[in-house]
């Protein structure tokens, strides 16, 4: 399971000023979620990406990092791998594809599960072992025969419907959108954080020019909840619309 962030803004930032003074506590978050951390961040044609299979706590490269990459949109991801997966930088998030950067929490099961869905041009493009990339390369399936936002929406919605889940949590950006999708099933939260009722909870905040979305556990206060089985969707300009799925 994971922790995820994401943001869109309307000039270049990074995520620590996106996240606000708070942004020390969602990184302290990666002392439990230490199985790696990535980021990516896109203003051309191509997404940016740097990741490491190591606790972001732990890195000797992670502050240095975020502040190379100031993006006007931007993922960042810190993995607790899924038990019998491995630790490794195929298996990090985020997954990227041209313009497009994705990062998820949760699992599918089984991690092939939607191998039989996925177009054979992006299946053979899969690197890990991971769910969380089958998620993706199928979600890239669904935007090329629908279009960037309905096929997002399309594919998170028949994975809800169709597949054995504990989380399908994802934050998906290319140069025109972000998308951040809330969808999972209270009873399979980890045992390890039963005490904490809003584990797979999302929320977010819109603030001068900025629309930041991420995962609980760090003081979130004045945020606003994305609700179970919401997406939100935010275009370029920063202005947004919540959208069940």
């Amino acid at each position: 399971m994971c922790r995820l962030l994401g943001y869109s803004s309307n000039s270049a930032t990074t995520f620590g000023q996106a996240a606000g003074d708070n942004f020390n506590q969602f990184v302290s978050l990666a002392d439990d979620h230490c199985d790696g951390w990535g980021i990516a961040t896109c203003d051309s044609n191509n997404a940016q990406l740097y990741k490491e299979p190591v606790a972001a706590t732990k890195s000797a490269n992670f502050k240095t990092q975020l502040e190379r990459y100031k993006s006007k949109a931007g993922l960042l991801h810190l993995r607790w791998a899924t038990e019998g997966m491995p630790v490794n930088e195929n298996n990090t998030h985020p997954f990227t594809y041209q313009d497009i950067s994705f990062i998820h929490n949760g699992s599918i099961t089984p991690p092939t599960a939607l191998d039989p869905l996925i177009d054979k041009k992006y299946l053979d493009m899969a690197k890990g072992t991971t769910d969380s990339e089958r998620y993706f390369l199928f979600l890239l399936t669904q935007i090329e025969k629908h279009g960037f936002i309905e096929g997002v929406i399309k594919g998170v919605k028949y994975i809800k419907e169709n597949c054995n889940y504990s989380s399908i949590n994802m934050m998906i950006t290319n140069k025109e959108y972000f998308v951040a999708a809330c969808v999972y099933n209270q009873d399979k939260v980890p045992a390890r954080f039963k005490d904490q009722s809003d584990y797979y909870h999302l929320k977010y905040t819109s603030h001068n020019g900025q629309v930041v979305v991420a995962s609980t556990g760090w003081n979130q206060d004045n945020w606003q909840e994305l609700k179970n089985s919401n997406a939100i969707i935010v275009n370029s300009d920063q202005s947004y619309k919540v959208v069940e799925i």
